[in-house]
């Protein structure tokens, strides 16, 4: 979610996959296309006049109802925000995300409101879910109007998943599309590659 991992993100930048700083190569690519970028998605209404867009895509393996159920618990206190091993092995233990998934955090729908990691206080609430395809939350961040949507797309027998991070009245646009853009790409990086790592080989 937004600002998912804070320290994390600086200790990835300086390890690599033997995390003895080489480049950051555990970090994958999840570059939305041009076509994804201009698509309409679910929960654009709910910032329509968006100052800032924030577009990330990567395919993983399986099927959308393989994928769903990792996608359906992650955050804050919940099953956390995946990363690969050779990074979640330089947190504290109580810092790693699960690798497994858990009956309790399947059980999500609207209006449910989940923390997250912007803040002691700060929630995402539920707007829509359409299992298994559509993810939909909304939030408020002091001014900013939030909303962030994770859509699965099948792709023959993989799954293309995209997330797109709308914000509204924001007052800083610069510090949000430099800091705040670099921070989602890694981000949403380790949780491209810690998801493959939990499709691959689940708990």
């Amino acid at each position: 979610m937004w600002h998912h991992l804070d320290r994390a993100s600086d200790t990835a930048l300086n390890a690599g996959p033997s995390g003895h700083g080489e480049p950051v190569a555990v970090f994958e690519t999840v570059a939305a296309t041009a076509a994804e970028k201009r698509e309409r998605r679910p929960g654009d209404e709910l910032v329509p006049a968006a100052d800032v867009v924030m577009d990330r895509g990567f395919t993983v393996a399986g099927r959308p109802e393989s994928v769903w159920p990792w996608i359906v618990q992650l955050g804050k206190r919940r099953a956390g925000w995946y990363l690969p091993r050779r990074v979640e092995r330089l947190l504290p233990p109580s810092r790693r995300a699960t690798r497994e998934i858990v009956r309790r955090w399947q059980q999500l729908g609207p209006g449910d409101v989940i923390p997250d990691y912007g803040g002691r206080h700060e929630t995402f609430t539920v707007v829509t879910i359409e299992p298994p395809t559509t993810l939909v939350y909304r939030s408020r961040r002091g001014l900013i109007d939030v909303s962030w949507s994770i859509v699965l797309r099948p792709d023959g027998k993989q799954t293309r998943v995209l997330l797109r991070l709308r914000l509204g009245s924001v007052r800083r646009k610069w510090l949000a599309v430099t800091a705040g853009e670099l921070l989602d790409l890694l981000t949403i990086a380790g949780l491209a590659a810690g998801l493959r790592e939990r499709l691959a080989s689940p708990s």
